[in-house]
């Protein structure tokens, strides 16, 4: 979905309402407004109780880390430790923790393609000023028409974006975003990135997908009000642009879709807020450098 058109826009957003109100009707507004990070909070000392401990210590990946500051605000006396690796900011909204992260991604998308400049099969070429460039001619046709893969799906525009997201998390991805790239390039088989999107994705091999992608939207949309109004998400369309030129596909239209979570059935039941200091000595925070989705700063 890369119409940016206003009747791209529109078709993007009423697919957006479907997947909401599918997300309803299966689960129910009660359910969905008690998935959030602060629910579960609540659980973990439930299960704390139900163990007889008297405190927990606690070690959080990622989104693992706003959990842990979920429960540290909450149910800080019955914090042994807590490690809390890869911070997320607790203080700022969706569209600028979105903005952080498309620079991390931008970030590992550079040095994937200076890695892979070292080769001279590269299919980005070994200029720096047209890794960008050479990235959106092999993917963006793919909007049109899709790449040759063995599988029969073929590579589309947004499984080849997706792998290649997928990839930038850990070098021992890399070679295979060169293949597929390779594949684009010669046209021949670009299948390692539909490989990556379907891990992405949780796919297996008889095509059914996991839940995480559906527990991560139900989530997000419960955590931190997104903004309703259309000028918050074409402002944003060209922050992202900026933070991440490689995903960056066509022009500026002046149009964008609003987020899924503006147009979630429920409200959130959280906002962004500072946390709450805990007492010295109970709380480590690690933040480390080349991780796209937790970028350094944060910690």
């Amino acid at each position: 979905m890369v119409d940016y058109s206003q009747a791209g826009v529109a078709h993007i957003e009423q697919v957006y309402r479907e997947l909401a109100q599918h997300c309803a009707d299966r689960m129910g507004p009660g359910f969905l407004a008690n998935v959030g990070t602060a629910s579960a909070a609540r659980d973990m000392d439930l299960i704390r109780q139900a163990l007889g401990d008297d405190q927990i210590n606690y070690l959080g990946y990622s989104y693992g880390t706003e959990l842990g500051t979920a429960y540290l605000e909450r149910f800080g006396a019955h914090v042994r430790a807590m490690v809390l690796d890869g911070a997320i900011d607790p203080t700022i909204g969706p569209i600028e923790e979105n903005v952080k992260q498309l620079a991390g991604f931008q970030t590992a998308f550079n040095d994937y393609a200076a890695d892979c400049a070292r080769s001279t099969a590269c299919p980005l070429g070994t200029d720096p000023t047209q890794w960008v460039n050479r990235y959106h001619a092999l993917v963006d046709p793919l909007a049109a028409s899709p790449g040759k893969t063995t599988d029969p799906r073929g590579l589309s525009y947004a499984d080849a974006t997706t792998g290649t997201i997928n990839a930038l998390y850990t070098p021992q991805h890399w070679k295979y975003l060169t293949s597929g790239l390779l594949g684009l390039l010669r046209g021949t088989d670009a299948g390692d990135l539909l490989v990556l999107a379907d891990d992405y994705y949780g796919r297996d091999r008889d095509g059914h997908y996991d839940n995480d992608q559906d527990a991560f939207n139900a989530i997000r949309c419960v955590d931190a009000p997104a903004p309703t109004d259309a000028a918050s998400w074409v402002s944003a369309d060209q922050q992202f642009r900026q933070a991440a030129p490689f995903l960056s596909y066509g022009q500026f239209t002046g149009f964008a879709p609003r987020d899924l979570c503006a147009l979630w059935p429920v409200p959130a039941t959280s906002t962004p807020h500072a946390a709450a200091p805990a007492a010295p000595g109970k709380v480590v925070v690690v933040s480390t450098t080349h991780d796209p989705a937790t970028p350094i700063r944060p910690g």
